[in-house]
């Protein structure tokens, strides 16, 4: 009986119906259809969460195309206890927060380098903000005032609705701790909201828009 070679239609059937947890065993046996089912599932997701850490769409596609770099080149550290999801996210949040502080620091340097071309750029900025006055981008100008990880969990937990528990697991501490870093950071939020766009703020009363300014 001759040798059956399974189609590529087939092929990708196959990975289609696969679970996660499938997809990264087959990964583990340097099945290159199974990154590219992954990348298909995980991508949009992925873009949701660090697009809204790093308030830039194309920072956000280098780092989601990193992430699948990284779990191909880790794919072997991979265990099945572990949650698929999980594992994933854990990978992307901790570039992206690699990321938030190389830029930090470049940031830093501007500062230090030329003060009054930076101060030229961000009123031009904010400028742009203001004329949009959409809310994805009042949040993206409002997050500043959190540390990384607060961003991070307030992203995971109250935007895209992940669970305490697996929130915890994706940045490795405890669920305490991510409640508590939850709690600073919706507490920031909304000093920060009633301070720069008090219009949005909840109950605020109608003339506070035109006597704060």
């Amino acid at each position: 009986m001759p040798f059956l070679v399974p189609s590529c239609a087939d092929l990708l059937l196959h990975w289609k119906e696969a679970s996660d947890r499938h997809l990264l065993k087959a990964l583990q046996h340097d099945e290159e259809g199974a990154l590219d089912e992954l990348i298909a599932r995980k991508s949009r997701g992925l873009m949701s969460v660090v697009s809204r850490m790093l308030g830039e769409r194309e920072e956000a596609r280098d780092i989601v195309q990193l992430t699948f770099v990284r779990v191909w080149e880790h794919r072997l550290e991979y265990r099945n206890r572990w949650s698929p999801n999980t594992w994933i996210y854990r990978i992307a949040t901790n570039l992206t927060i690699d990321h938030l502080r190389t830029r930090q620091r470049r940031e830093r340097a501007m500062i230090a380098a030329g003060p009054s071309l930076r101060a030229v750029d961000s009123d031009r900025r904010s400028l742009a903000e203001l004329q949009q006055r959409e809310v994805e981008e009042i949040f993206l100008e409002l997050v500043g005032c959190l540390s990384a990880r607060q961003r991070l969990v307030f992203v995971l937990r109250a935007i895209e609705g992940l669970d305490t528990r697996e929130v915890a697991a994706i940045i490795g501490c405890k669920v305490s701790t991510v409640r508590n870093h939850l709690f600073v950071a919706r507490g920031k939020l909304r000093r920060e909201l009633e301070a720069r766009f008090p219009e949005y703020v909840p109950g605020a009363p109608e003339g506070s828009m035109s006597e704060g300014r």
